[in-house]
């Protein structure tokens, strides 16, 4: 089985799905961390020298060919990847994989993201928080509608990590 981790940059899918990973005694591959080592170059030098659409072709690529595994899995997408090409497609078409959607509020988001926008190329160009709010909140809404069709949703705002590791490990064991 694939545990596909999906949601908004920030939500919380590399830190819960390591967790998750361990719990379970799956392997944990984050997609951005695969591609940079695959591409070898990080994904902000991607976006800069190739632009956004080469790093869009590139994602599905790796999360096809990573959904070809037979191994047991906990992957942890960009925010952006189920949003592009038919990559929301590929996760629900396929039988083994499970969609977990880690839903955050903007504020929680924002909260987040606020101190690390040079890690993030979409937001790294913003300078003053009250931007940053309506970017994330716009971007989520236009987002939604991917995110919601993953087979579970769930709400990450002050819970732990391991309380969501838990939800997610019941909702697998239905």
């Amino acid at each position: 089985m694939i545990v596909v981790l999906i949601g908004y940059m920030a939500s919380g899918k590399s830190v819960i799905g390591k967790v998750l990973a361990e719990n379970l005694n799956y392997g944990f591959i984050d997609l951005d961390d695969f591609i940079e080592e695959k591409e070898q170059k990080t994904i902000s030098d991607i976006f800069k020298l190739n632009g956004e659409i080469r790093f869009r072709k590139l994602e599905s690529h790796y999360l096809q060919a990573l959904l070809s595994t037979e191994d047991n899995l906990v992957l942890s997408l960009g925010g952006g990847t189920p949003c592009y090409g038919d990559n929301m497609k590929m996760l629900l078409d396929s039988d083994q994989v499970k969609t977990v959607y880690l839903r955050a509020s903007v504020n929680t988001l924002v909260n987040r993201l606020k101190n690390e926008k040079s890690k993030r190329p979409l937001i790294a160009h913003i300078v003053s928080e009250d931007d940053l709010i309506e970017f994330v909140a716009k971007h989520l809404f236009e987002r939604r509608q991917f995110y919601e069709q993953a087979e579970v949703g769930i709400t990450t705002d002050n819970k732990s990590v391991g309380a969501i590791s838990n939800e997610i490990s019941e909702f697998l064991n239905q």
